[in-house]
């Protein structure tokens, strides 16, 4: 045993022998290292990908979503790696994501991030409408996103007096909707009126949700023909209660006669 440890002992003191040890030994590093290094690269990543082309303004549904395992080498830029940061989200007003494509932080955003998200925020069987507004009607920007308003209507005959009319030559004025709830109030550009308050801009459009009844019924009313219908909205102090009321009609006088003068075609498919 003894004469082992002084022949181990000789061996390691050769200068030579130390010296090949060592290119030995940096050449298994060198080895390790690079595997290390190549497996990194090559080895796959799972990551979330597009299954369909999801628009802009679109939530991401798990649906929509696919798994491809990607070398990780290939992963550029702010590519989303987690499933869980996609599912949920929305894709940007200005940005379309294709079919097979990966999803990029950028291009991804929760919904309170999303501009004009208020939009998105009203109740199934509702639709957008625009309503055309000046300063004036609005009582010099008094009509502000999240409150409430009344819609007014204003018809006035403008078929020939020798002709038959319903109304004659009365101009018929009365609240028509109650408890609209505002959405957002924009100017020419579409800009938000209220998004800098430093930067004074001119409202030109009040956006709503109402049921499609009540939608159909405003459609109506902006082309009675042989009628001059103007909408006028009101502002309520229904914000202040703690349970504010649907909207509803508030004249079935009005509404009758728009639907009495008018008509609506129902498009149905083959």
């Amino acid at each position: 045993m003894g004469n082992m440890s002084v022949a181990i002992k000789k061996f390691l003191s050769n200068k030579n022998t130390v010296t090949v040890l060592g290119i030995v030994a940096g050449i298994i590093v060198l080895y390790i290292g690079y595997n290390i290094r190549v497996n990194s690269k090559l080895n796959p990543i799972a990551i979330p990908y597009a299954k369909q082309t999801i628009k802009p303004k679109t939530k991401i549904t798990s649906d929509m979503v696919g798994i491809m395992n990607v070398p990780r080498d290939m992963i550029r830029g702010d590519v989303i790696t987690d499933q869980a940061q996609v599912v949920g989200k929305y894709v940007i007003n200005d940005s379309v994501v294709p079919e097979g494509s990966l999803f990029y932080t950028r291009c991804v955003v929760p919904k309170d991030q999303l501009p004009d998200s208020v939009l998105l925020e009203y109740p199934e069987g509702y639709t957008l409408y625009n309503m055309q507004v000046t300063m004036e009607s609005t009582y010099s920007n008094m009509i502000l996103p999240k409150n409430y308003m009344d819609v007014y209507v204003k018809i006035t005959n403008n078929i020939d007096k020798d002709a038959t009319s319903t109304i004659e030559d009365k101009i018929m004025v009365g609240k028509l909707l109650q408890n609209v709830k505002v959405l957002a109030v924009k100017d020419s550009n579409g800009n938000d009126v209220f998004e800098d308050l430093d930067d004074k801009k001119t409202p030109a459009l009040i956006i709503f949700a109402i049921p499609e009844e009540y939608h159909i019924l405003l459609r109506k009313t902006e082309y009675l023909n042989n009628y001059s219908a103007e909408l006028i909205p009101v502002p309520t102090n229904a914000s202040l209660q703690a349970n504010p009321d649907e909207v509803s009609i508030s004249s079935t006088e009005i509404k009758d006669f728009i639907n009495r003068v008018t008509v609506w075609t129902e498009t149905t498919t083959q």
